[in-house]
Protein backbone atom coordinates (compact mmCIF):
# COMPACT_ATOMS: atom_id res chain seq x y z
CA UNK A 1 0.00 0.00 0.00
CA UNK A 2 1.22 3.48 -0.86
CA UNK A 3 -0.27 6.58 0.73
CA UNK A 4 -1.63 9.06 -1.79
CA UNK A 5 -3.27 12.45 -1.39
CA UNK A 6 -6.55 11.05 -2.70
CA UNK A 7 -6.85 8.05 -0.41
CA UNK A 8 -8.19 8.40 3.16
CA UNK A 9 -5.49 7.86 5.74
CA UNK A 10 -5.90 4.53 7.56
CA UNK A 11 -4.59 4.08 11.07
CA UNK A 12 -0.89 3.31 11.18
CA UNK A 13 -1.49 -0.21 12.49
CA UNK A 14 -3.93 -0.93 9.66
CA UNK A 15 -1.53 0.55 7.13
CA UNK A 16 1.33 -1.66 8.34
CA UNK A 17 -0.81 -4.79 8.40
CA UNK A 18 -2.37 -4.44 4.96
CA UNK A 19 0.51 -2.66 3.30
CA UNK A 20 3.03 -5.39 4.12
CA UNK A 21 0.78 -8.39 3.55
CA UNK A 22 2.53 -9.53 0.36
CA UNK A 23 5.97 -9.43 1.98
CA UNK A 24 4.65 -11.15 5.09
CA UNK A 25 3.08 -13.96 3.07
CA UNK A 26 6.23 -14.42 0.99
CA UNK A 27 8.41 -14.78 4.08
CA UNK A 28 6.05 -17.24 5.77
CA UNK A 29 5.84 -19.32 2.60
CA UNK A 30 9.49 -20.36 2.64
CA UNK A 31 10.30 -24.06 2.58
CA UNK A 32 12.08 -23.82 5.92
CA UNK A 33 9.09 -22.27 7.66
CA UNK A 34 6.78 -24.82 6.06
CA UNK A 35 8.94 -27.64 7.41
CA UNK A 36 9.22 -26.02 10.84
CA UNK A 37 5.47 -25.59 11.12
CA UNK A 38 4.99 -29.20 10.02
CA UNK A 39 7.30 -30.39 12.81
CA UNK A 40 9.91 -31.71 10.41
CA UNK A 41 12.97 -29.75 11.57
CA UNK A 42 15.38 -31.64 13.84
CA UNK A 43 17.05 -30.46 17.03
CA UNK A 44 20.21 -29.25 15.28
CA UNK A 45 18.20 -27.24 12.78
CA UNK A 46 16.16 -25.57 15.46
CA UNK A 47 19.28 -24.76 17.49
CA UNK A 48 20.82 -23.21 14.36
CA UNK A 49 17.71 -21.10 13.75
CA UNK A 50 17.46 -20.03 17.39
CA UNK A 51 21.11 -18.98 17.34
CA UNK A 52 20.43 -16.69 14.39
CA UNK A 53 17.42 -15.21 16.17
CA UNK A 54 19.62 -14.51 19.17
CA UNK A 55 21.78 -12.22 17.07
CA UNK A 56 18.68 -10.42 15.80
CA UNK A 57 17.28 -9.83 19.29
CA UNK A 58 20.65 -8.81 20.67
CA UNK A 59 20.75 -6.05 18.05
CA UNK A 60 17.08 -5.18 18.54
CA UNK A 61 17.24 -4.89 22.30
CA UNK A 62 20.57 -3.12 22.26
CA UNK A 63 19.12 -0.53 19.89
CA UNK A 64 16.03 -0.26 22.09
CA UNK A 65 18.27 0.70 25.00
CA UNK A 66 19.83 3.44 22.87
CA UNK A 67 16.40 4.78 21.92
CA UNK A 68 14.72 4.47 25.31
CA UNK A 69 14.12 8.24 25.48
CA UNK A 70 13.30 8.71 21.80
CA UNK A 71 9.85 10.33 21.48
CA UNK A 72 8.72 7.87 18.79
CA UNK A 73 10.47 4.60 19.64
CA UNK A 74 9.69 4.87 23.35
CA UNK A 75 5.98 4.44 22.59
CA UNK A 76 6.53 0.75 21.83
CA UNK A 77 9.70 -0.19 23.73
CA UNK A 78 8.79 -2.47 26.63
CA UNK A 79 11.34 -4.51 28.62
CA UNK A 80 8.51 -6.86 29.66
CA UNK A 81 8.44 -8.44 26.20
CA UNK A 82 12.17 -8.57 25.46
CA UNK A 83 13.35 -12.01 24.37
CA UNK A 84 17.14 -12.19 24.65
CA UNK A 85 17.26 -13.75 28.11
CA UNK A 86 14.61 -16.28 27.09
CA UNK A 87 16.57 -17.22 23.97
CA UNK A 88 19.71 -17.74 26.05
CA UNK A 89 17.78 -20.02 28.39
CA UNK A 90 16.52 -22.02 25.41
CA UNK A 91 19.98 -22.29 23.88
CA UNK A 92 21.22 -23.80 27.13
CA UNK A 93 18.77 -26.61 26.37
CA UNK A 94 19.25 -26.96 22.61
CA UNK A 95 22.96 -26.21 22.38
CA UNK A 96 24.71 -23.27 20.78
CA UNK A 97 25.62 -23.30 17.10
CA UNK A 98 28.15 -20.81 15.74
CA UNK A 99 27.62 -20.46 11.99
CA UNK A 100 28.22 -17.81 9.37
CA UNK A 101 25.03 -16.18 8.18
CA UNK A 102 25.20 -13.37 5.61
CA UNK A 103 21.41 -13.03 5.84
CA UNK A 104 21.58 -12.45 9.59
CA UNK A 105 24.49 -10.04 9.14
CA UNK A 106 22.33 -7.97 6.79
CA UNK A 107 19.38 -8.04 9.18
CA UNK A 108 21.48 -6.99 12.18
CA UNK A 109 23.04 -4.15 10.19
CA UNK A 110 19.59 -2.89 9.22
CA UNK A 111 18.45 -2.94 12.85
CA UNK A 112 21.50 -0.94 13.90
CA UNK A 113 20.78 1.59 11.15
CA UNK A 114 17.25 2.05 12.50
CA UNK A 115 18.73 3.92 15.46
CA UNK A 116 18.93 6.93 13.13
CA UNK A 117 15.19 7.56 13.49
CA UNK A 118 12.72 6.14 15.99
CA UNK A 119 10.12 5.44 13.31
CA UNK A 120 12.45 3.00 11.57
CA UNK A 121 13.06 1.20 14.84
CA UNK A 122 9.31 1.00 15.44
CA UNK A 123 9.04 -0.95 12.17
CA UNK A 124 11.53 -3.52 13.43
CA UNK A 125 10.00 -3.73 16.89
CA UNK A 126 6.45 -4.08 15.55
CA UNK A 127 7.34 -6.80 13.06
CA UNK A 128 9.23 -9.00 15.49
CA UNK A 129 7.35 -8.70 18.76
CA UNK A 130 3.82 -8.67 17.43
CA UNK A 131 4.83 -11.67 15.34
CA UNK A 132 6.10 -13.42 18.46
CA UNK A 133 2.82 -12.73 20.21
CA UNK A 134 0.82 -14.00 17.23
CA UNK A 135 2.15 -16.73 14.91
CA UNK A 136 5.10 -17.30 17.18
CA UNK A 137 2.77 -18.84 19.73
CA UNK A 138 1.80 -21.55 17.24
CA UNK A 139 5.47 -22.31 16.57
CA UNK A 140 6.08 -22.66 20.29
CA UNK A 141 3.26 -25.18 20.63
CA UNK A 142 4.58 -27.18 17.66
CA UNK A 143 8.13 -27.29 19.04
CA UNK A 144 6.86 -28.33 22.47
CA UNK A 145 4.64 -31.07 21.02
CA UNK A 146 7.09 -32.49 18.51
CA UNK A 147 9.96 -32.79 20.98
CA UNK A 148 7.87 -33.76 23.99
CA UNK A 149 8.87 -30.70 25.99
CA UNK A 150 7.16 -29.37 29.09
CA UNK A 151 8.22 -25.75 29.10
CA UNK A 152 11.92 -26.52 28.82
CA UNK A 153 13.53 -25.09 25.69
CA UNK A 154 10.55 -22.93 24.69
CA UNK A 155 11.00 -19.87 26.89
CA UNK A 156 11.25 -17.74 23.75
CA UNK A 157 7.52 -18.17 23.20
CA UNK A 158 6.49 -17.73 26.85
CA UNK A 159 5.50 -14.15 27.66
CA UNK A 160 5.03 -14.50 31.41
CA UNK A 161 4.35 -10.79 31.81
CA UNK A 162 1.70 -10.77 29.08
CA UNK A 163 -1.15 -12.95 30.42
CA UNK A 164 -3.54 -11.83 27.67
CA UNK A 165 -1.70 -11.39 24.36
CA UNK A 166 -4.74 -10.04 22.51
CA UNK A 167 -5.21 -7.20 24.97
CA UNK A 168 -1.51 -6.42 24.82
CA UNK A 169 -1.52 -6.37 21.02
CA UNK A 170 -4.59 -4.15 20.95
CA UNK A 171 -2.89 -1.67 23.30
CA UNK A 172 0.31 -1.84 21.25
CA UNK A 173 -1.59 -1.00 18.05
CA UNK A 174 -3.29 1.89 19.84
CA UNK A 175 0.12 3.28 20.73
CA UNK A 176 1.18 2.95 17.11
CA UNK A 177 -1.92 4.78 15.95
CA UNK A 178 -1.24 7.62 18.37
CA UNK A 179 2.28 8.32 17.07
CA UNK A 180 2.56 11.89 15.75
CA UNK A 181 3.70 10.98 12.24
CA UNK A 182 2.84 12.70 8.99
CA UNK A 183 2.06 10.82 5.79
CA UNK A 184 5.67 10.79 4.64
CA UNK A 185 6.82 9.38 7.99
CA UNK A 186 4.10 6.73 7.95
CA UNK A 187 5.22 5.67 4.49
CA UNK A 188 8.81 5.37 5.74
CA UNK A 189 7.65 3.10 8.56
CA UNK A 190 5.67 0.95 6.13
CA UNK A 191 8.61 0.67 3.75
CA UNK A 192 10.81 -0.44 6.63
CA UNK A 193 8.29 -3.07 7.73
CA UNK A 194 8.35 -4.46 4.20
CA UNK A 195 12.14 -4.53 4.34
CA UNK A 196 12.05 -6.35 7.68
CA UNK A 197 9.85 -9.09 6.28
CA UNK A 198 12.24 -9.45 3.36
CA UNK A 199 15.18 -9.69 5.75
CA UNK A 200 13.39 -12.42 7.68
CA UNK A 201 12.72 -14.12 4.37
CA UNK A 202 16.45 -14.01 3.67
CA UNK A 203 17.15 -15.94 6.87
CA UNK A 204 14.45 -18.47 6.01
CA UNK A 205 15.88 -18.88 2.51
CA UNK A 206 19.32 -19.42 3.98
CA UNK A 207 17.95 -22.03 6.38
CA UNK A 208 16.22 -23.75 3.48
CA UNK A 209 19.64 -24.52 1.97
CA UNK A 210 20.35 -26.68 5.05
CA UNK A 211 17.18 -28.75 4.92
CA UNK A 212 19.03 -31.84 3.72
CA UNK A 213 20.72 -32.13 7.14
CA UNK A 214 18.05 -30.54 9.30
CA UNK A 215 15.02 -32.58 8.24
CA UNK A 216 13.72 -35.09 10.75
CA UNK A 217 13.49 -38.69 9.52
Amino acid sequence: MTITAESPAPSLSALLRTGSQAEHTAAEGSSFMSELLAGRINEAGYAHFLGLLRRVYEALEGTAAELASDPVASAVIDPAIERLAAIDADLDHWGRVDVDSPATDAYVARIRESASWGGLFVAHHYTRYLGDLSGGQAIGRIISREFGLDGVGTAFYAFDEVPKPKLYKDAYRARLDALPLDDADRQRVLDEVKAVFSLNGGIFAEMTTHLDRYSRP
